[in-house]
């Protein structure tokens, strides 16, 4: 259960590893969450996606019916559908915490993330990725250097709050019709640490 006036998408982020890359030790804290998932079915499939602040309020939704080839394409999908729609509401300064079920495209999200700081954005190691997405994985990375900071979580599928939006994207096809709201939030507040860090001694 989120704590009050705490994200839902946080308390996801915060319990989650993420791939190749560690949680910043100065703070848990982003400014947006944004948690993705696509689903893919021979009769069709589906994008999900959830956006919210970190302090807990719901900035928009988003139920899609859609018909990827399969489902790594729809995972990529989803996130690139994401990224675009929170980048209407969120500013570049803005530090993000994405929300995934699909470890390999989390690791790619962190493995870029990492070679965004360097001189050329080459990765430590190759990027690998499935065939079909490269418009989306160029999409993708482009959102990622378009925020301050970036950082992917992973989760299993029933821990994802996008997967029923993903899965049933006709049932939820209602959350697309209510308004986004329109936030545009520059960085404040106090650092929070980490909960493997807060109750540690300086000297630890």
């Amino acid at each position: 259960m989120a704590a009050m006036g705490r994200s839902t998408l946080r308390d996801r982020f915060d319990e989650a590893p993420t791939p190749h890359i560690a949680h910043p030790p100065y703070t848990h804290h982003r400014d947006f969450y944004v948690a993705t998932d696509g689903s893919f079915s021979r009769d069709g499939g589906g994008l999900g996606a959830i956006i919210e602040t970190g302090n807990g309020e719901r900035v928009t939704r988003l139920a899609v019916a859609d018909h990827p080839p399969d489902n790594n394409v729809a995972e990529y999908r989803a996130l690139h559908l994401g990224l675009d729609t929170l980048a209407a509401h969120a500013p570049a300064d803005a530090s993000v915490g994405i929300v995934l079920d699909h470890d390999d495209l989390a690791a790619n999200v962190n493995a870029a993330v990492l070679a965004a700081r360097g001189p050329d954005f080459r990765p430590l190691t190759d990027f690998t990725h499935p065939p079909g997405v490269h418009h989306h994985w160029r999409g993708i990375r482009a959102r990622i250097v378009g925020f301050d900071e970036v950082r992917a979580a992973t989760v299993v599928s029933r821990d994802n709050p996008a997967h029923p939006l993903a899965n049933s994207p006709t049932e939820f096809a209602h959350v697309n019709r209510t308004p986004a709201r329109p936030e545009r939030r520059t960085r404040g507040g106090s650092q929070v640490p980490p909960p493997s860090r807060a109750d540690r001694n300086a000297s630890d």
